[in-house]
């Protein structure tokens, strides 16, 4: 017997106002869980409470007579590395020591409401959560494995290294392929934005390099101008100041400072020697005379220097409104020719890139045709894997449906691509490609001799279905990542044989899983590892203590019952220990 890997996700649920359920608690463990009861006695409550719990449409009419609500509440032990976890967290969910507490109510008037973790949440996120932990196989329940992308990802999971390692590779190329691929597109779908762009900094650059504009030039050439401008009255002002400090040659009356210094200094010379403080004071006045000269003198010199040149001045303001022009383009009001001159530097280097685009765009478009051919390689060495992979778990499901009372029926896949002139080569064939490769992955089945193979949700009943549905997962199992499984009406249309195959399979997948099962067979209960029965009290309701545990005796008599339709039948009773060996036998196999 293989080891047990005790799996456990959902450890209880309570359910209030549902149907017949007045309230009930359903204490659930890891392994083969199986619910039994008298018809009406409320079983499938327990499918339509998981299906509440996992985001299923709120029906009204499920809310029992009398109340003006129902409610579902559910106990899930989770692994810290859950993916469920990581989702309802990122919801504001908060975990309990570990578990999540999860609710739905719906209202008799047809309002729902959802809480994770003590946090209000829409509908919507508890069908996401349910996706990673539960399930569901009924006939009236939307299948994971019935969604063409489920079983393509059961599938390479069922594969395993033969699908993953070039899967891996093919996902690496798909990215560069990807990365490659838009950036060409970027370039391309923007080909005239950038001629338009390199145009302008053409233009701009030109003007810049025609001007040959100099740090600060534009704060000389102000100055010059005003210079300029003012030459006359600038002169005028030269020539009477140097006048008044060395004295008009035109007017030998006129009296200048620096007579009247000369005179003030002869008067201390004259006198200093009697007074040190009066002889500082003439040595200032020599001073001053010094510094009276020089002053004279610099203004004749300006005076002589200073020009009043027109074409000069017109030269300059020529130069500034070339300046100034290239400021407010390039630099802004407040801008600075070292600004225009940074400006210029950016737009070459930009010039440059843009004209290396199409050289680039040609670099690329060899890339991508290179990728294009690898990843066509590729997606036909995933295919093949994956055609090998299907044939194997055809032929197990098959051989899985022979002892579930379908000995006809053929599982087979129909592993096929869409033409698509944009995608990529394989095989010859131009196919559409995705992340997961080229492939459409569906399972097919064939109930009987010359049927014709449909998908799986079409080609059986609900009873059937759900018995391909074990099968299914029988052979998934240990590849499918979902921990918990519910099967309601699996047992549908058999007996004898096939039910006791149908209960030692659930007790093979509940090695590796959580199982719960509704069943109304004592073939299949008698293999689960705990056993639930749902009885009504005598108004037609299920209270609190109506779904427990049975104890050993217990279990002998609920199996009786199921089998003879009488508990205390003593043929009934040994042909339920008789069942009970068997199946301890099974299993211990």
């Amino acid at each position: 017997m293989e080891p047990r890997k005790v799996v456990t996700v959902l450890d209880e649920m309570r359910i209030r106002d549902l149907g017949v359920i007045d309230d009930a608690v359903v204490e659930l463990a890891p392994g083969f869980t199986a619910v039994t009861g008298e018809t009406g006695a409320g079983k499938t409550m327990v499918v339509t409470s998981l299906g509440l719990l996992l985001g299923g449409r709120a029906d009204p009419a499920l809310v029992r007579n009398g109340s003006d609500r129902a409610v579902v509440e559910g106990r899930l032990a989770l692994s810290a590395d859950s993916p469920a976890v990581a989702r309802a967290v990122e919801a504001g969910a908060e975990l309990d020591d570990g578990e999540l507490l999860i609710s739905r109510t719906v209202s008799a008037e047809g309002r729902s409401r959802a809480h994770v973790g003590g946090r209000s949440v829409p509908v919507g996120l508890l069908a996401e959560l349910g996706e990673d932990l539960i399930a569901v196989h009924g006939q009236t329940d939307q299948q994971r494995l019935l969604r063409p992308s489920r079983q393509r990802g059961a599938l390479d999971r069922y594969a395993g290294e033969a699908v993953a390692e070039p899967l891996a590779r093919y996902r690496e190329v798909y990215r560069r392929l990807r990365e490659v691929s838009t950036t060409l597109e970027e370039l391309t779908t923007r080909a005239r934005e950038r001629a338009q762009e390199a145009d302008l900094l053409r233009f701009g650059l030109d003007e810049v390099a025609a001007a040959e504009p100099v740090a600060g030039e534009d704060v000389e050439l102000a100055a010059e101008a005003e210079r300029l401008g003012h030459a006359d009255a600038l002169s005028s002002a030269a020539t009477l100041a140097h006048a008044a400090l060395a004295g008009d040659p035109t007017d030998p009356e006129a009296v200048d400072a620096g007579t009247l210094l000369a005179q003030s200094r002869r008067a201390l010379d004259a006198v200093r020697h009697h007074d040190e403080r009066l002889a500082s004071l003439a040595d200032r006045l020599n001073e001053v005379g010094y510094l009276l000269a020089d002053v004279a003198g610099d203004l004749a010199g300006y005076a002589d220097d200073l020009d009043a040149d027109p074409v000069r001045l017109a030269a300059v303001e020529d130069r500034r409104a070339v300046l100034s022009h290239l400021l407010r383009k390039y630099a802004g009001p407040e801008g600075t020719l070292a600004e225009v001159i940074a400006w210029a530097e950016a737009g070459a280097l930009r010039l440059a890139e843009l004209d290396g685009d199409d050289e680039r765009i040609d670099e690329l478009g060899a890339q991508e045709t290179a990728l294009r051919a690898e990843l066509g390689d590729l997606a036909a060495e995933v295919s093949a894997a994956r055609q090998a992979a299907a044939d194997k778990f055809a032929a197990a499901v098959s051989d899985e449906l022979a002892e579930l009372a379908m000995p006809h029926a053929r599982v087979s896949f129909a592993i096929s691509q869409v033409d698509d002139l944009s995608g990529i080569e394989v095989d010859g064939r131009a196919v559409a490609y995705g992340a997961h490769g080229v492939d459409e992955v569906e399972v097919l089945l064939a109930p009987h001799p010359g049927a014709q193979p449909r998908p799986i949700a079409k080609g059986a009943s609900g009873g059937e279905l759900s018995r391909v549905m074990l099968a299914v997962e029988v052979v998934f199992a240990g590849a499918d990542p979902v921990p918990t499984y519910l099967f309601d009406e699996v047992d549908a249309g058999v007996g004898g044989k096939a039910a006791v195959e149908i209960g030692r399979r659930l007790a093979k997948l509940a090695r590796s899983a959580q199982v719960v099962v509704v069943t109304h067979l004592p073939q299949v209960a008698a293999f689960a590892d705990r056993h639930l029965v749902v009885e009504k009290t005598n108004d037609g309701t299920v209270t609190r203590s109506g779904v427990k545990t049975l104890s050993d005796e217990e279990r002998v008599r609920e199996l009786s019952r199921m089998l003879a339709g009488l508990e205390d039948s003593e043929l009934g009773r040994a042909h339920a220990e008789e069942l009970l060996a068997a199946a301890r036998t099974s299993r211990a196999g």
